[in-house]
């Protein structure tokens, strides 16, 4: 199931970053300018971001298998339609199509991890999602970049529509509760009370007033401590994911093909790392009795104090040093961002872990829209990436004081109560 999610992840980062590898010639095939790019690349995240929400509260109510089975066949279209896109207008809308079909992935996940895994295995199941986020651009930058490179930009696009259709099928065949599975004979009768024993949710705890449990996350302040550092991971995650490989070309003189291979070593350092750190490492200290709050939240603050490597980039005039700063933002980013995902199932009332995924990652990725325009704005303002990545220097340590000063102890919210408005 982990290596599942892990898969519906890395499609998605793949139908993200494939327009990151195709800026450049498409920008200038469209002839759109920096600035024009940054709104495109943040055209995604307005739609994916608005839906958050809306989409939690539906996927607790209709299930994680249908709301992923939709989603699936949306993306692979969306991405196809952004082949076709011919100017500013049309490649807008088809990132904003591909907005409302992501939509469901993350509070989906978040979910399945909630039923799937007991709480002592949940930092392991979010660092293979979210590393597999992180692999699509060690290996697919590469991939996208001698495609573009030797096909034109199109060729990303149809790539990853190839992909997106796959993986399509294999969720249709493949996902089911452990309920459903239990059933069918796929589980047997003592992993099933593993998993329940560890403490996770039931699927019959789900609750069919999903917007009531949104209004009440939203008056909790657990939830908005963990959003707003979310947030912050998310702002400094989109700079690096949409402009890396184009700073590398504009900054360094790199070409398309080798902007994008050494685009992929700071995440491929960085998936390393989230494996061993924010995934065993965290699993390992909790099952030999550290306490649960103490180890998320040094392995957040920690992580999101390496994060701030990226300022480093500001002034680095060697490849070397700049890859040595982005590697160590990335592997920052990259070690908080399971550790916080894993936090959403078990500080969620039971059945609103869906709806409060939802409201995490809708406040993050609003945070996230800034980032590729502003990001874009700078440099065209400025001619450097300097001040953007002294942007994300800030942004990281207001996430760190969220963390630390409103999240508090990672305890469960109490379920609300039924007559709750």
């Amino acid at each position: 199931m982990a290596g599942l999610l892990g898969a519906g992840s890395f499609v998605n980062y793949i139908d993200r970053v494939n327009l990151s590898i195709a800026s450049t010639p498409l920008a200038a095939d469209l002839h759109l300018t920096p600035s024009q790019m940054g709104f495109v690349f943040s055209a995604f995240l307005w739609t994916y971001a608005v839906l958050q929400v809306p989409m939690g509260a539906v996927i607790d109510r209709i299930g994680v298998r249908w709301a992923m089975r939709c989603a699936t066949l949306l993306w692979s279209l969306a991405t196809v339609m952004t082949a076709f896109a011919g100017g500013l207008g049309l490649l807008v809308a088809a990132r904003l199509f591909l907005g409302v079909a992501e939509a469901p992935v993350v509070p989906a996940a978040w979910k399945a991890t909630g039923y799937w895994f007991p709480t002592n295995e949940r930092g392991m199941c979010t660092s293979i999602f979210d590393g597999a986020s992180k692999l699509s651009m060690v290996l697919g930058i590469p991939a996208m970049a001698f495609a573009v490179s030797r096909f034109g930009w199109q060729a990303a696009f149809y790539v990853t529509a190839l992909i997106s259709v796959l993986y399509a099928v294999v969720f249709w065949t493949l996902y089911h509760g452990p309920a459903q599975m239990r059933r069918k004979g796929w589980l047997s009768e003592a992993e099933h009370a593993y998993i329940l024993d560890g403490g996770a949710q039931v699927e019959s705890d789900a609750r069919a007033e999903g917007y009531g449990d949104v209004i009440y996350l939203l008056k909790r302040r657990k939830t908005w401590g963990l959003a707003a550092g979310f947030a912050s991971y998310t702002y400094c995650y989109y700079v690096l994911l949409t402009w890396m490989p184009a700073y590398l070309e504009r900054q360094l003189g790199l070409n398309v093909l080798s902007s994008g291979i050494y685009a992929s070593i700071p995440w491929l350092i960085a998936v390393v790392s989230e494996f061993l750190i924010g995934g065993w490492l965290v699993d390992s200290l909790i099952r030999r009795g550290a306490s649960p709050t103490k180890v998320r939240h040094v392995v957040l603050v920690v992580s999101m104090v390496l994060s701030l490597g990226v300022v480093g980039a500001a002034h680095a005039t060697s490849l070397v040093a700049v890859l040595g700063f982005l590697s160590l933002g990335a592997v920052g980013l990259a070690i908080a961002a399971p550790t916080a995902s894993s936090i959403v199932g078990l500080i969620a009332p039971q059945g609103s872990v869906a709806a409060l995924g939802g409201i995490v990652n809708c406040v993050a990725n609003l945070c996230g829209i800034a980032a590729p325009i502003v990001t874009g704005i700078v440099y065209q303002q400025t001619g450097s990436f300097a001040a953007a990545f002294l942007i994300c220097g800030g942004v990281a340590f207001a996430g760190i004081i969220s963390y630390v000063f409103i999240l508090g102890r990672i305890t469960q919210i109490p379920e609300r109560p039924l007559l709750y408005g």
